[in-house]
Parts: C-alpha cells; structure tokens; sequence
C-alpha cells in the first residue's frame, strides 16, 4: 500500500512514492463515479430482481396469505411493507457493493478502470467499515466530489476530509491486480 500524503512525509522512500502518486482530479473521478453508477445499478437491479422472485414463490405457495388478491403485482402494489422492505434490501446491496470493494483493495470497478485508489489519512491501517459508510454518505451522491473543482491545491472532496481518506491516481504498474 502507498502511505499517504499525511503521513509519509518523515520517510524518504515514501516521499518519493508520494510524488509518483498525486491526488485525483475532478474529471477523473467524474468518469469513475459514472462507471461505478452503471454497475450499481446493475447490483441494484439484480437484488431486486431476486427478492421478487423470492417473494413470487412464497406468494404462489401460498406461505404468504394472499389476502384476496389473485395476482402477485396486485398483493406487492398494496404492502407498503413489502416494498420498503423491497427498496431496503436493494439498497443494502449498493451500499454493500462500494463498502466491500473500498475496504478489499481500496477501489471499485469504475476506480480501478480509471486508476483510482482509496487511502487513508488517518493511519497506516487498512480504513474500517464505520469510516466508509461515513465517506458513503457524506459523498451526497456525489455532489462531495464538486468540492474538488474548488480545491485546486488540495483535490480533496467533502467525503474525503470527513472521513480522513484521500484518492490518488495510481501508475499503471500499482494498479495492476497482482500489487495489490
């Protein structure tokens, strides 16, 4: 892993790591976000696809009372506690999906495709899931990363100031998957 900026500055041969290493810019994590949207989409769109088919099955079977409605779409439509339960379970998946790849090599799909990394600022330990979640959602969809068109010395987002972690764009040779 390559120290951060923070805390390598005491270490020759992470200064030099450090200079090859800069922070992202905007436009790149611009592209990555956009990637990384399309696929959890993709993630979001497949979990919801199995939790109705789920709920499908235990309708035709009739472990769910059915309540007199002969048709599944007619039974869903009418549970407001079976579509929050619906739209809960997908979004636990896209939350799902950006933790577990930020915290198992510090990149997701769009990240890696436009050679992004995850680093923590905070300490030389891998970032726990708490301080992801709160990149997550101080990130606001996104809108966290505008703060880096303003932070021209810094490129650094809202998510990244709150939860103490940075993202850097990597050479090639780092972002190759046996370095990791």
């Amino acid at each position: 892993m390559v120290p951060s900026k923070s805390i390598s500055k005491n270490n020759p041969k992470a200064q030099k790591t450090e200079k090859s290493y800069q922070r992202a810019g905007f436009f790149r994590r611009l592209a990555a976000m956009i990637y990384d949207a399309l696929v959890a989409t993709a993630v979001g769109m497949l979990s919801g696809l199995t939790f109705q088919v789920l709920v499908l099955i235990l309708f035709q079977t009739q472990v769910l009372e059915n309540r007199g409605f002969e048709n599944y779409m007619d039974y869903f439509q009418s549970n407001d506690l079976l579509k929050l339960t619906a739209n809960v379970w997908v979004g636990l998946w896209i939350v799902g999906f950006f933790l577990w790849f930020w915290k198992h090599g510090g990149q997701t799909l769009g990240m890696r495709a436009w050679r992004l990394k995850i680093y923590n600022l905070k300490d030389q330990e891998n970032i726990s899931y708490a301080r992801l979640l709160l990149r997550l959602i101080t990130a606001f969809l996104g809108l966290g990363t505008l703060l880096v068109l303003l932070d021209v010395k810094n490129k650094q987002s809202l998510q990244d100031r709150i939860a103490q972690t940075e993202v850097l764009y990597l050479s090639k040779q780092a972002n190759d998957h046996k370095s990791w």
